[in-house]
């Protein structure tokens, strides 16, 4: 009994370590991705620089949500995979 528990546990952390890993992986190319889009867009744009980051913002949050989209529906576990986990 001790020993399900502790690898149930075991398996748990892991599996929070490496979100918590690929999370920060994550922040730092959204930082990098957010400088170079909004230099690209200050520099093609003679608006103002408030206009500009706007149009930057609009993107990087495209962007974003996008891609919270496309790795919420690969990463998700699949219904019969669920199934199974609830079964046991």
């Amino acid at each position: 009994m001790a020993g399900k528990v502790l690898t149930e546990f075991r398996r748990e952390f892991h599996n929070s370590v490496n979100t918590a890993i690929v999370a920060a992986f994550g922040f730092l190319i959204a930082l990098s991705w957010r400088d170079l889009i909004t230099k690209y867009i200050t520099k093609l744009s003679s608006l103002s620089s408030l206009n500009s980051q706007l149009i930057s913002t609009a993107i990087i949050t495209f962007i974003s949500v996008l891609g919270i989209f496309i790795t919420t529906k690969i990463l998700s576990p699949k219904k019969e995979e669920a199934q199974a986990a609830e079964k046991k």
